[in-house]
């Protein structure tokens, strides 16, 4: 009788899949794009008219006829806490942070030319400038302001491209699926799910025979 040597070689995995695959970066994300648009989209709501005063400030919607600009006074901040919501829950995520990522996208240039048109018309530095945005953190210091946009557009472009949904609740439903996009396990993105996991939780663990001695 002979004994075998067992040599385990687990799956390489790249640096980025790593990364997103254990779910904490992501979770980071949600959280933080979750609670800021809900607290910025709660403020809208809490202070409409004001609202309505600064989106006629910045002169992107026609004031007349005046459904659009009331349209939007209404509907964006529920917008707003809706996806917040969804991230912080963990569903329709890839939805929300590309609402998410079309609203920094419009508002940022936005405020940066009322930003800049500030300047021009006071002759102070661009890097004084400041005024309520309509974010719901009254006047703030813009150039902070777009830094600070800048980062968000980045967690919500993280959120829409992470293929992991390790720590949601889109993971509960994916259980029930029997042909799921995220593992049932590890809840990273799969294409063609095996029994509901993915081609590394699926996979016994490989092993060679390294060496054989005599007993």
């Amino acid at each position: 009788m002979s004994g075998v040597a067992i040599k385990l070689e687990p799956q390489r995995m790249s640096l980025w899949r790593r990364f997103d695959a254990s779910g904490v970066p992501l979770l980071v994300a949600r959280l933080v794009l979750g609670f800021l648009f809900i607290k910025m989209g709660w403020h809208k709501v809490q202070h409409p008219y004001e609202f309505l005063k600064l989106l006629r400030m910045y002169a992107i919607l026609p004031e007349n006829p005046p459904y659009f600009l009331n349209a939007t006074t209404v509907l964006l901040p529920w917008l707003e806490i809706f996806c917040g919501a969804a991230l912080i829950l963990g569903v329709f995520i890839r939805g929300a942070a590309l609402q998410m990522l079309i609203m920094l996208s419009v508002f940022t240039p936005v405020v940066f030319l009322r930003a800049w048109e500030i300047r021009a018309q006071t002759g102070v530095s661009f890097f004084t400038v400041a005024f309520d945005c309509g974010c719901g953190s009254g006047v703030v210091v813009i150039w902070k302001k777009l830094l600070e946009n800048a980062g968000l557009w980045l967690l919500a472009l993280y959120a829409l491209i992470s293929g992991s949904r390790r720590f949601t609740a889109t993971l509960l439903f994916e259980r029930r699926k029997p042909d799921p996009d995220y593992c049932h396990l590890c809840g990273y993105r799969v294409r063609h799910a095996r029994a509901g996991l993915c081609d590394r939780c699926a996979s016994p663990p490989e092993f060679s025979d390294t060496s054989a001695e005599p007993a």
